[in-house]
């Protein structure tokens, strides 16, 4: 909302606790390490979590959730636009006109629809000029996925300046939709509300805490899943046709699915890779220096691309095959750049590596941390079991370095100890109950 602080380190992301049952699902899914369970509880590591929603896709008992504005945030505003995602229109079955998703979206409150598929138009647009023209470090990683961003900040730095200077379609949507509102209506531009439909929690805080700009051209965000029954409600009761409204073709509503935005490129050298163990695998190669070769390398976070987001309602395979079938009612792209790229599409600011391993503040204290570090380390089996609450050993000596954990939370490590004191029945730190504590004989 306008004027709302926002933490730094705020996440969509959240834990329900009183669901949590403190399995270890979460802590061994998670790419970045972020997830610990102690005393029966998951804890998220605010500075590790990017928002990619996998602890949310895999938590087998809904304890993970992703935060959204309410919908009542809409009425904030004297005039309101909804930015649909590409991904919006895989979820219906029989769909063969998008302007009954847009016209329904109306219907739903709105005053405006602007497509996320025509802002993706431009963008790849100012991609293909920006491949062809500009020094760019080859090769050029998309800026498009906000959990990938985050993730290369954090395990990736080295691979900042391969990241394309370019904002995502979202936020350019959100900037040329407040411009035509401001135009039509003669508003002003805090007076206009612009809210995007998402199908991933990586959007919401994207929205909420920019790392690439000052704020964000978009000022709030409704999960697929939670606008999809409404609006089809309100698509069954528009009248046949619907109002006109699509400006975009096939080029952004490819967006949706994984290749999408590198097949908008007309190139052959590039890759296209989804989901968030093959991304990994994809910047570990990079970094490498093992796929020089290729131009440009295309990373969503989610199977399939956003179609897979976990705030969608249709299985991904399915949106991917009913995107496919609508494509062949389109143009191929409805939205060009006439006069070069904006000044105002390109990224604010740099994409800034974020240090979460600092062990300490000064070099010689960091030292003497990692050096105690690689030595709990050493004693530790090197099982990356997870029983112990963290996804690994070197996690877990880390935990012991910073405080938050105990070498006798390895259950390896602690066993014998305990049974020498005569006591039976170890119980591992994630399944503790609060105040238990083996190690102290209790």
């Amino acid at each position: 909302m306008e004027g709302e602080r926002v933490d730094a380190f705020f996440h969509s992301v959240r834990l329900d606790e009183e669901k949590c049952e403190g399995c270890i699902n979460c802590v061994k899914r998670c790419p970045t390490q972020a997830i610990r369970v102690r005393n029966g509880k998951a804890s998220i590591i605010s500075e590790l979590c990017i928002d990619c929603g996998e602890c949310i896709r895999i938590c087998p008992h809904h304890a993970k959730y992703a935060q959204s504005d309410s919908f009542n945030i809409i009425l904030d505003y004297k005039y309101r636009v909804a930015l649909p995602a590409p991904t919006l229109y895989g979820q219906f079955n029989n769909l063969d006109d998008t302007d009954y998703v847009l016209s329904g979206l109306k219907n739903m409150g709105f005053d405006d629809v602007f497509e996320v598929s025509a802002a993706a138009e431009l963008v790849s647009a100012a991609t293909r000029e920006m491949m062809n023209t500009g020094n760019l470090k080859r090769p050029v990683i998309s800026s498009a996925c906000p959990a990938v961003c985050r993730l290369i900040r954090i395990r990736f730095p080295k691979l900042i300046p391969n990241v394309l200077d370019l904002s995502a379609p979202m936020e350019e949507a959100g900037r040329l939709a407040r411009e035509k509102a401001v135009r039509e209506t003669g508003l002003k531009p805090e007076e206009i509300g612009v809210f995007f439909i998402t199908p991933c929690p990586a959007k919401i805080t994207a929205i909420k805490a920019p790392i690439r700009s000052e704020k964000s051209n978009v000022d709030g965000a409704f999960p697929i899943k939670l606008i999809y029954p409404v609006l089809l409600k309100q698509m069954e009761k528009l009248d046949r046709p619907p109002e006109r409204l699509k400006n975009s073709g096939i080029i952004g509503v490819s967006w949706a699915g994984s290749g999408g935005e590198s097949s908008a490129l007309m190139r052959d050298r590039y890759l296209a890779a989804d989901g968030i163990e093959n991304v990994i695998n994809v910047l570990e190669e990079l970094e490498d220096e093992k796929l020089n070769e290729l131009d440009f390398i295309e990373l969503n976070a989610c199977s399939g691309g956003c179609v897979g987001g976990v705030l969608t309602v249709e299985n991904p395979y399915v949106a991917r095959a009913r995107l496919q079938k609508l494509r062949q009612y389109m143009p191929v792209s409805c939205n060009h750049l006439e006069h070069g790229i904006p000044v105002q599409m390109h990224a604010e600011k740099q994409l800034e590596a974020y240090d979460v391993m600092r062990l300490a503040d000064n070099v010689s204290d960091a030292m003497d941390r990692l050096n105690r570090l690689n030595e709990i380390h050493a004693k530790l089996p090197g099982l990356d079991c997870g029983v112990c609450g963290a996804p690994s050993c070197r996690s877990l000596a880390e935990d012991i370095v910073r405080g938050t954990a105990t070498i006798e939370d390895c259950v390896f490590t602690a066993r014998e100890e305990f049974e020498a004191r005569g006591r039976e029945g170890y119980i591992p730190a994630p399944f503790r109950k609060a105040g238990e504590e083996n190690h102290e004989g209790k």
